[in-house]
């Protein structure tokens, strides 16, 4: 009789839980193929709204989802909640604070952290926003300082604590400035009665000749006139070259006195020890064939915003972005299933849906393809996308409850310090990713 014993499925393990590897695992589900998702954190951080939770118009809870929720009805997952140390390619396994997991592939979705340009006092004194904790300590931060202008007596100590600069003027910049802009304007006089809001400055600080480069110019310069409205000072063409804590040096010779630098001016891959030097390219991220399989390995993939595939067409990899990680995830998902069957895998190609940015109340810009719009329009279009993108219904209704009432009032409930900012606990959390 003939041994009809099945062979062992193949184990493909993910690490990070964003927008990449949970569309992937997502695609995986009920295949042939045994799948281990290990991720630092036990839930999924909606990363567009990070700046929400940073100026207390959202809870950090309704952009955040557990990850052994989103898989309840996936029997072939397994998820583990440990740091990833090292790729051990020769042995097929990865080093984890748990243990060794073995794989048959290998997929690092292990997402961007914020980028200093390699300035460690930059690094030091500036403020990153790439996670639900530095969301959090973004929030303390500009709480702190208001609540400590309150009873500042020096006009010149108080000046730097209600200036506030936002380094970098894409998206993140953008709506981060925006934020702040209409707190000062709508929230600062109830909240601060005591406090002057013609005191309180917000700056952005770009390197490019305009804000949200990445977007079209109609999409820019309006984003720039939503910004005056707002009385948002911007500088750009210009660079930072240093912060103290207290004096922001821009290579212009300008000098702004500010305790409050908020850093979103880059990005860089972050992923574990392990991979060939020679694969690390601009940004710190990997690069990898037509196929997200890093060069040089036959079974270690890389997607997502550490990832850069280089190819004649995109000589410097996609857009860190979430449509490209997404597209990415469920193409590999493809691929990998192809391979284990011994079939030929499929080019990955990005299909740009667009770019949108909010800047405020009724004020956003939105380029999907050759139709553009602003306004209004922009704006509906804006929270339609980011609502209907969150996971979880109960995220959906809070956050829409919350934009509702935010809308008619600008006045947000989640101004509270869970717990008091200071750089020892910004180190902290930042060591433990």
């Amino acid at each position: 009789m003939t041994d009809q014993t099945k062979a062992p499925c193949k184990r493909i393990v993910i690490v990070g839980g964003g927008f990449a590897g949970l569309e992937l695992a997502k695609h995986l589900k009920d295949k042939e193929v045994e799948v281990v998702l290990v991720d630092r954190h036990n839930y999924h951080t909606f990363q567009p709204l990070l700046y929400q939770v940073a100026t207390g118009a959202l809870e950090a809870e309704t952009i955040a989802f557990p990850i052994r929720r989103i898989f309840q009805n996936h029997k072939n997952l397994n998820f583990r909640l440990a740091n990833v140390l090292k790729v051990i390619s020769d042995r097929k396994v990865i080093e984890t604070t748990i243990g060794e997991i073995p794989y048959d592939y290998l997929v690092l979705a292990t997402g961007a952290a914020t980028n200093f340009f390699g300035d460690k006092q930059l690094e030091h004194f500036t403020m990153g926003m790439k996670s639900v904790p530095e969301a959090l300590n973004v929030r303390s931060m500009i709480l702190q300082s208001l609540e400590t202008a309150v009873i500042e007596q020096d006009p010149v100590e108080k000046e730097e604590l209600m200036t506030f600069v936002i380094v970098g003027g894409g998206p993140t910049g953008v709506e981060l400035a925006g934020a702040l802009a209409e707190f000062k304007n709508h929230i600062l006089k109830k909240d601060y009665p005591s406090l002057n809001p013609e005191e309180m400055r917000v700056f952005i600080v770009e390197s490019k000749p305009r804000v949200l480069g990445v977007m079209s110019e109609e999409a820019s310069a309006k984003a720039k006139e939503y910004l005056e409205k707002l009385s948002v000072i911007t500088y750009n063409s210009v660079r930072v070259k240093s912060f103290d804590g207290e004096s922001l040096l821009i290579n212009n010779g300008e000098v702004i006195k500010t305790r409050n630098v908020l850093w979103a001016a880059g990005v860089a891959g972050e992923f574990p020890e392990g991979i060939s030097a020679d694969k690390i390219v601009s940004g710190n991220r990997i690069e990898t064939d037509k196929y997200n399989r890093i060069k040089g390995y036959t079974d270690v993939f890389a997607i997502g915003d550490v990832a850069a595939v280089i190819t004649p067409g995109t000589p410097a990899g996609h857009p860190g972005v979430a449509q490209v990680a997404m597209q990415q995830g469920q193409q590999l998902a493809k691929n990998l299933l192809a391979i284990i069957k011994g079939k030929e895998p499929a080019p990955f190609k990005y299909n740009d849906k667009g770019s949108m940015a909010t800047i405020g109340k009724n004020k956003a810009v939105a380029d999907i393809g050759k139709f553009k719009t602003q306004g209004f329009r922009a704006w509906v279009l804006w929270c339609f996308v980011h609502l209907f993108s969150l996971i979880g219904t109960r995220n959906k209704i809070v956050v829409f409850l919350g934009w509702i009432g935010k809308y008619f009032s600008y006045d947000g409930a989640t101004r509270i310090i869970i717990r008091p900012f200071s750089r020892e606990l910004m180190r902290e959390d930042t060591a433990a990713k």
